[in-house]
């Protein structure tokens, strides 16, 4: 491509240079995550233990030893024709249920070419559908409801079609971002981050800003849009009752720390679907384009590492009691609260500022007309909803308790007034199976809270891209807003 032609598909503002340690980071972070994703699903399994026994003793490791424990299938194992078809056939019905289900038609914000996107929103009717669908399903066939078996013995290979097709469509929009041409009627424009010229760092982050597709049938698709909240967010809630369904299959019960986490993640995802427009408003839609970054963030990432305690307690039941049950309550409520009441109060301001709810509240004025709320939830930190939302983390992995398990084999009957729970007995006389805690308390924590480290590294992230790209929006503007609202996340810490 000439440099004149070049020119003609780059977006009125130019390119911000390189984040998350440039080509190298996206490198590293395109084959790494995805990496994680496997290693949770085997050094935390019902085979052996959680984590497995030899990573307890590193000394005695071998390779051989390590494959019996993690219940290795073979590299050709890992994925699997059946599984592919199922999980292309969800998202065929998420497709399907977003083009003939009703929804609220919405107008993006404003584009620098001057333009906005139109938008059909309807997926807390879709997912609403779908969890419908398969209650019933469940009442009638209990935990052996094919969707709940199914996501238990293809756990491995669901993680493999969900990459294979993060993979595939961030190199699909990315190719066909080269097509985007300056000026097109369609509103297409590359993000301002992602045309660097690097093929590994622009594929990773993303060059085009809104990619969409036309199809026969289902009209105008939003890729971006499609896959933020569809498959990824409802795979997740999915997951967790199909975690639930095995626990009450082994066990003949749903202890209060699984009810608790499926409650607390499906309240997080139905508020998201339910707030759907809100959407338009975040970084990821505006801002960034779309690459491997959000693809296996949205359908990998997310529904595979956030539901991983449910995982947990689908094979070591914990029992919270009333007092666990309420200082968890607590900590889910406060978290909940600040998230929810600023954002509502965000997205009013940005929408309705006459709205009665929040006219009240003062604000600055930017040279680029922009308002900035300076009193209010927005008043104590520039990025206050990201404390709400770390601090229900917590309240996912709280109920996992001190974490760890090992599985026992020919184990001895648990005595007399022991509960399937506490001695976590499973299998027949014939081959009876004991899950303990042992040696291996405490450090299942490596995975049960690895949500609460991962979230706040995410959250500190992205609260410094927020922070770069305001200070590359309204220069001097934002270096006062500063002073008027100096905190980040959490006031009077950071």
């Amino acid at each position: 491509m000439s440099k004149s032609e070049r020119k003609s598909v780059l977006p009125a503002q130019p390119s911000h240079g390189y984040e998350f340690g440039g080509p190298i980071g996206a490198f590293a972070t395109s084959f790494g995550l995805p990496l994680v994703c496997y290693l949770a699903s085997f050094l935390c399994n019902d085979i052996s233990g959680c984590p497995v026994p030899s990573v307890l003793h590193p000394s005695t490791l071998s390779l051989e030893k390590l494959k019996t424990e993690i219940g290795w299938p073979g590299i050709l194992g890992l994925a699997s024709f059946k599984t592919t078809g199922f999980v292309l056939a969800y998202y065929f019905l998420s497709l399907v249920l977003q083009t003939v289900l009703p929804g609220v038609e919405c107008e993006g914000v404003k584009l620098t070419s001057g333009g906005r996107l139109k938008y059909k929103f309807n997926s807390f009717n879709s997912a609403m559908a779908i969890v419908v669908t398969t209650i019933a399903g469940t009442v009638i066939q209990g935990p052996d409801f094919p969707l709940w078996t199914f996501i238990w013995n293809n756990y491995t290979q669901l993680i493999t079609a969900n990459l294979g097709i993060a993979f595939a469509l961030a190199t699909f929009v990315y190719v066909r971002s080269f097509s985007v041409k300056s000026g097109n009627a369609e509103n297409r424009e590359l993000a301002a981050g992602g045309h660097s010229g690097n093929l590994v760092y622009d594929w990773f982050i993303g060059r085009e800003l809104n990619p969409r597709i036309t199809l026969p049938f289902f009209g105008e698709i939003d890729i971006k849009v499609f896959c933020e909240l569809r498959p990824g967010m409802l795979g997740w809630i999915l997951m967790d009752l199909a975690f639930m369904a095995h626990q009450y299959k082994l066990y003949g019960l749903v202890s209060d720390s699984m009810i608790m986490i499926t409650v607390f993640q499906s309240l997080y995802v139905f508020d998201a679907l339910w707030m759907e427009p809100a959407m338009l408003t975040t970084m990821d839609i505006t801002t960034d384009g779309f690459g491997f970054m959000l693809a296996f963030g949205d359908l990998a990432w997310l529904p595979f590492i956030y539901s991983l305690q449910a995982r947990y307690l689908a094979v070591y039941p914990v029992h919270l009691g009333v007092a666990g049950i309420l200082g968890i309550l607590a900590v889910q409520g406060l978290g909940y609260y600040i998230f929810r009441s600023s954002n509502n109060e965000k997205n009013r301001f940005r929408t309705n500022p006459d709205d009665p709810k929040i006219a009240h509240l003062k604000y600055m004025e930017t040279a680029s007309g922009s308002k900035l709320l300076i009193s209010g939830w927005w008043g104590t930190a520039r990025h206050i909803n990201y404390l709400g939302d770390w601090i229900m983390a917590w309240s996912y992995c709280l109920p996992t308790g001190i974490a760890g398990y090992l599985v026992q084999y020919s184990s001895p009957a648990p005595i007399d007034g022991q509960s399937p729970v506490d001695g976590s007995f499973v299998g027949g006389p014939s081959a009876p199976t004991e899950i303990v805690q042992g040696e291996a308390r405490g450090w299942g924590m490596a995975v049960t809270y690895f949500y609460v480290l991962y979230f706040a590294i995410l959250l500190i992230h992205r609260e410094m891209r927020d922070e770069e790209k305001c200070l590359r929006k309204y220069g001097k503007d934002w270096e006062e807003y500063r002073k008027k609202v100096p905190w980040r996340m959490l006031p009077g810490v950071y």
